[in-house]
């Protein structure tokens, strides 16, 4: 007789319950020193070490200006884990981290600084069992860029030897506007092949826009009225209640816009809007969001459907908050956007007619990044009017930070004995649902880096047709006036409202 045995999860190699693993691998961080590194990066390579997600061999390398030892370097990431890391310190973990960690001097234009990198990637690759497989990631500048990128052409430490790899990891903004990041494009695809470039916006990392894709494609609660003929009009906000801090020298001249409609927000925009993909390989995804962005149909009155503000001074969190011209940096006369709203189309089957209100700023209320799906209001009423004067339209709400979840907003009737109908909220939170917290953007990303596996970085398509969007906008906006201002603490310029208002809609109120 012989027995059936079930699927065993710890044969199957293929089981997604099982966590995934970096094999021999290393990583060479270029602006080590930078905040960036210090809050996220260093902080998620340990967490990941501590999950036991990295190979015992791991390696990290610092590659900055500072007249650092290895032992110095140590001690910066030892420092920054303690004060960022997400999960406990555990010193047994921290010891094995220690062994690959070496730190190299130099500035972007010293060759001798590159040869040397070549020499400890080598000396990494005999100690550590490395496999000669590294990943550099760029957390530079992006001026920067063509130079790091071009210096590791030059010193053959792009080279792949058969059997292992190097991969390029880059942060956003990539480029300016559509002319500067095909110059990019061109140069790192130069020096690494498209599949090993790796281009970071780490919202895409965050577990509740992954999750964009569990909801609509693993429940056929919500695709069948995921289109034109039930949804009145989507809102994407990103709000910010800080100002820019002491980032002036990054911010001028970049602007809200730039900084995270280009990328964040026309990234979400597609995933909320793109037809099922064939699977969820990185080309299949990237395939569907860039048919969505190619559909993106801009206003025609740029002036009445676009906004940009700068926010003034006033009161944040009972504090006295200065205006965008009066920080540390700015130039008076400075027409760099904080605030920026647009109305977009996409031109398909599946969306026509809908429109796409995109929003972000800084010194805004609160601190909050959502994806709101508004559905029509029901053909007909059988209500008095008076029994629903109180009810809104039904609203699907993906909160992507800080409370990360689902909310979903319909109708039900008050207890009593008159028929009165008001909204009332489902709520799903992460945070009540799973025991385990979820793991911080850079985690998923950097062990998706060292994988190999592209699912949840943009293409060069994508980025090239998110700046066919939105240059057309920054150029508009160039030639006509300067921003609306807003009061620091209130929810962006009184232009936005009534960009909304004119439509017959309004802004949601997280």
């Amino acid at each position: 007789m012989t027995a059936t045995h079930g699927a065993n999860p710890l044969r199957d190699a293929a089981d997604r319950r099982l966590p995934r693993i970096a094999g021999p691998s290393g990583l060479v961080i270029f602006g080590v020193t930078g905040d960036l590194s210090r809050k996220k990066l260093m902080p998620a390579i340990y967490d990941l070490a501590n999950r036991g997600l990295l190979p015992p061999g791991f390696s990290l390398i610092g590659f900055a200006r500072r007249e650092w030892q290895d032992e110095d370097f140590a001690q910066e990431v030892h420092d920054a884990v303690k004060e960022h890391a997400r999960t406990p310190f555990r010193e047994e973990v921290w010891q094995q981290l220690i062994q690959g960690m070496r730190f190299v001097q130099g500035t972007f234009d010293d060759d001798q600084a590159f040869e040397n990198l070549k020499a400890t990637i080598e000396d990494l690759d005999k100690k550590q069992g490395t496999g000669g497989n590294f990943a550099f990631y760029l957390s530079v500048p992006p001026k920067f860029f063509p130079k790091v990128v071009q210096q590791l052409k030059k010193h053959g430490l792009a080279d792949q030897k058969e059997g292992s790899w190097r991969r390029a990891v880059i942060e956003k903004p990539f480029g300016h506007d559509l002319v500067s990041a095909k110059e990019l494009n061109k140069v790192v695809h130069e020096v690494f092949p498209s599949h090993e470039v790796f281009r970071i916006d780490h919202y895409l990392g965050k577990e509740t826009v992954q999750n964009i894709l569990a909801l609509r494609f693993a429940n056929t609660l919500f695709e069948p009225i995921w289109n034109r003929s039930y949804v009145d009009h989507i809102q994407i906000t990103m709000a910010e209640d800080i100002g820019i801090g002491g980032r002036a020298g990054y911010y001028d001249g970049i602007g809200a816009a730039r900084d995270v409609i280009q990328n964040h927000l026309l990234q979400l925009m597609a995933l909320t809007a793109m037809e099922e993909p064939a699977s969820f390989d990185a080309d299949a995804l990237a395939a569907e969001k860039t048919k969505v962005l190619g559909a993106v149909r801009l206003p025609k009155d740029l002036g009445a459907d676009t906004v940009r503000g700068q926010y003034a001074d006033g009161w944040q969190g009972g504090e006295k908050a200065v205006g965008y011209l009066h920080e540390d940096g700015i130039d008076p006369k400075s027409k760099t956007d904080t605030y920026a709203a647009v109305k977009l189309e996409i031109d398909n089957r599946r969306w026509a007619g809908v429109p796409f209100y995109l929003r972000t700023g800084k010194r805004l209320g609160r601190r909050v990044t959502e994806i709101a799906v508004v559905f029509q209001r029901a053909p007909h009423s059988p209500f008095d009017h008076t029994a629903t004067e109180e009810l809104g339209q039904n609203a699907l709400v993906i909160r992507v930070q800080p409370d990360e979840g689902v909310t979903m907003r319909f109708g039900s009737k008050v207890p009593g004995t008159s028929m009165e109908v008001r909204d009332v909220s489902m709520d799903f939170a992460y945070g009540e649902s799973f025991t385990e917290s979820s793991p911080e953007a850079y985690e998923r990303l950097i062990l998706d880096v060292l994988l190999g596996d592209s699912n949840l970085f943009p293409r060069t398509e994508e980025v090239e047709r998110s700046w066919s969007i939105l240059d057309p906008i920054e150029q508009y906006w160039d030639k006509h006036g300067k921003p609306a201002q807003y009061e620091s603490g209130t929810w962006g310029p009184a232009e936005a409202d009534e960009m909304l208002a004119r439509d017959g809609r309004s802004w949601r109120r997280p």
